[in-house]
């Protein structure tokens, strides 16, 4: 964990809040001119606190209109399995996210489908078939209360 004071918390609030603000406009915001907050800001990327800078895009509006959580449990849980599921998981679009769990399931995916039925192309050709998975549980979503990319900074 690196060690980050109020400042830093202020710009890593205000650039999760807002990835496209100018520098001037931030170093106003955290009150700061723009040559300090500019160095804070690429300290910040290069210790890795800030991994990327990304577009929160509608999925409906693009054509993607369902999106599924899927439990997958594996045959093994050796070291190798797991990365090779990952590794595999990682090359699929569709999956947009994928944790590990501690428990009965292995994993949980996120998967976004431009409808049920290419979702349940890519379940029986993408998924099932993958090396070393036992079974898969999916649920399709109803409707999303939240989505809030980041962490809670303040």
């Amino acid at each position: 964990m690196i060690n980050l004071d109020e400042i830093d918390r202020r710009l890593l609030a205000e650039l999760q809040a807002e990835g496209r603000i100018t520098n001037v406009e931030l170093a106003q915001r955290v009150g700061l001119t723009a040559p300090p907050c500019l160095r804070r800001v690429r300290s910040l990327e290069e210790a890795g606190v800030i991994q990327g800078y990304h577009a929160d895009l509608d999925a409906s509006k693009l054509g993607f209109t369902i999106t599924v959580f899927a439990l997958v449990s594996l045959k093994s849980q050796a070291e190798e399995s797991l990365r090779a599921f990952e590794d595999h998981m990682k090359g699929l679009p569709e999956v947009r996210e994928c944790h590990m769990l501690n428990g009965e399931i292995d994993f949980i995916l996120k998967i976004v489908s431009r409808d049920l039925q290419s979702f349940q192309e890519f379940l029986t050709s993408k998924l099932t078939p993958a090396p070393n998975v036992d079974s898969v549980k999916t649920s399709l979503t109803i409707r999303t209360a939240k989505s809030t990319p980041g962490v809670p900074l303040g």
